[in-house]
């Protein structure tokens, strides 16, 4: 069955743009909730010696020693970490003294992160995505050089930029709202999370652009305008992309369930852009292209 995918690409300009603005309001009013890694602060890891409680009951315990806001991550069936607020010696004795140091909890792992370090962090996570999206561009418009008409190899990569960062911005303006309600960090693991949904997005628009050649190359076989050269790729590579998508997002739909709360947000990142990423390769890619051709043909 063949679709005529560009025939309603302004409801997927209206529906995509909605949501870019959407996030953006979100970002703006809300911002993004930074983690320690970021902000600084301090990590206190133990292990119990029996079955370790329940966050709640953890919570409790510490109560009274005004931490502030301060997260539990448990990772496995006896071991729990802390997150919170940079303390000092004697505060992190008093932790362990509510919890039950020595009886019933050893210490594993203590680290300070200072706000200096996690300045430059936060620094190097900006360069490695700058670093990575132009790479990206650079490599698109190597590959796609032979091929010139009706559009430029640039233009490729440039639109790949464009969809990268509505691939990002969307499950950032996610992350703001669950930051604002739920108290949502944005770490280390979450980042890289988002890294690797840029990898996963270009891969999906990449194989709609590398039919998008093939036909234009092998065009004196089907003939016709670029219009239906491009709506000839997106139902060539519709199925895989589909299939390729699930079969990502089923073991992290596990993961986010049942793989417990370290690996939760990360599995939540990916699961976000994934989606994302396969209805812009899909439903904006190629649209794009064609509006910015009628574009310059009108400025003609």
């Amino acid at each position: 069955m063949f679709i005529n995918f560009l025939k309603y690409r302004k409801i997927y300009f209206i529906f995509s743009g909605i949501l870019i603005l959407g996030s953006i309001i979100c970002l703006v009013t809300f911002g993004l909730k930074p983690g320690i890694d970021f902000t600084g602060g301090s990590i206190l890891e133990l292990e119990y010696k029996t079955e370790r409680p329940a966050n709640l009951e953890i919570q409790e315990k510490l109560a009274d020693l005004n931490l502030g806001e301060f997260y539990i991550q448990p990772t496995d069936e006896r071991t729990v970490v802390l997150r919170m607020r940079d303390i000092t010696e004697e505060t992190r004795q008093e932790i362990l003294k509510k919890l039950g140091y020595p009886q019933e909890i050893e210490e594993r792992r203590f680290e300070s992160i200072g706000p200096v370090i996690g300045k430059e962090l936060k620094e190097k996570t900006k360069i490695v995505v700058i670093l990575a999206l132009l790479a990206i561009v650079f490599y698109i418009a190597l590959a796609f050089r032979k091929i010139s008409r009706p559009v430029s190899s640039w233009q490729y990569g440039i639109t790949s930029l464009f969809l990268l960062s509505y691939d990002i911005l969307i499950p950032l303006g996610i992350f703001s709202v669950l930051g604002k309600f739920y108290g949502i960090q944005i770490t280390i693991p979450v980042i890289t999370a988002f890294l690797t949904v840029v990898g996963y997005a270009i891969n999906d628009v990449i194989v709609v652009y590398d039919r998008i050649r093939e036909n234009l190359l092998r065009s004196r076989d089907f003939g016709g305008e670029f219009e239906q050269t491009i709506n000839r790729a997106i139902n060539q590579t519709l199925t895989r992309q589909i299939n390729t998508s699930l079969t990502t997002l089923f073991p992290l739909f596990f993961i986010f369930f049942f793989g417990g709360e370290t690996l939760k947000y990360f599995a939540l990142t990916l699961i976000l852009g994934i989606t994302t990423g396969t209805y812009s390769s899909i439903f904006l890619a190629s649209p794009i292209l064609i509006s910015w051709l009628r574009w310059q043909k009108q400025a003609i």
